[in-house]
């Protein structure tokens, strides 16, 4: 059998995804069943415990293909997104539900619970959030899209599914001073590799989860020398990746300021190398 990346593969010690059946040796394969995300982030983890560090995030509106659930209340799939396999709160998961029409548009936006933004908010969407349009109306002034359960947002706010930012590089300007968070790839918080996938997703180009993978596919190779970068290009260090934002300056979701930030290329090339990791490669998208 061949060898695989368990991040990227449904397959444990005891069971594995049906469609692997022939590629991976398990005691058991079973078909999945497709799930939706219902809270505005569900953490992904390696293991199925609340102590367990978080691998990556799900968003609102995105699905998951379920292969197990624990009796104590925990799911491991793969998400349908970007293919990441993990473990996930069952309770943070629901029915398919009507297919997507629309996503978020905005680094963040609300969901209210009726057409005027002074009525109570139900929940919180983050870019790049998948959501099922039924309507469109006129309140007040303001037109709200309608969504089948009834939550209404701004219509500023989303765009059609297959609609594509220009520059990468200007919706991650959009997390600036968002806080760094291991795994997270929301507004409320993410890591260098989940702002480069979700700056490039809407974009409408498709990135792998992890810095190793996005370093593995992604576009073509860039000379090591800084002369020759553009704005967009993707600067990969061992655990690591930041955006080319201009000849003076990168932005990434760092630990180091934990938070999205700018800082001058220079230094932050002198600072990363200083702590023991040297720029290993530039990419291209």
């Amino acid at each position: 059998m061949t060898a695989y990346d368990p991040r990227l593969t449904p397959a444990r010690a005891d069971l594995a995804a049906a469609h692997l059946k022939g590629r991976v040796d398990a005691p058991r394969f079973v078909i999945g069943a497709t799930k939706r995300i219902t809270r505005p982030t569900a953490d992904l983890k390696r293991h199925p415990a609340e102590t367990a560090p978080v691998e990556t995030q799900a968003l609102c509106g995105e699905t998951v293909t379920i292969y197990d659930e624990s009796a104590d209340g925990w799911a491991w799939g793969q998400l349908n997104r970007d293919g990441y396999v993990g473990w996930l709160a069952a309770s943070a998961l629901g029915a398919p539900g009507p297919a997507p029409t629309h996503k978020v548009a905005a680094t963040r936006t609300f969901v209210f619970s009726g057409p005027s933004i002074k009525t109570p908010i139900r929940h919180w969407l983050s870019l790049g959030s998948p959501l099922a349009i039924a309507r469109t109306i006129e309140a007040g002034g303001r037109a709200f899209a309608v969504m089948p359960d009834g939550g209404h947002l701004v219509t500023t706010h989303i765009a059609p599914l297959d609609a594509r930012a220009g520059d990468p590089v200007a919706v991650a300007e959009g997390f600036l001073e968002t806080p760094y968070l291991w795994g997270g790839r929301s507004s409320l918080g993410t890591d260098c590799s989940g702002l480069v996938q979700t700056a490039l997703n809407a974009c409408g180009i498709d990135c792998p989860r992890d810095s190793d993978m996005q370093e593995a596919a992604l576009g073509t190779p860039v000379s090591l020398d800084p002369a020759e970068w553009c704005r967009g290009d993707l600067l990969f260090w061992p655990g690591h990746v930041a955006f080319v934002r201009d000849a003076a300056t990168m932005l990434h979701a760092n630990a180091h300021h934990m938070k999205v930030a700018i800082e001058p290329l220079g230094a932050g090339l002198a600072r990363i190398a200083a702590a023991g990791a040297n720029l290993r490669a530039v990419r291209r998208p």
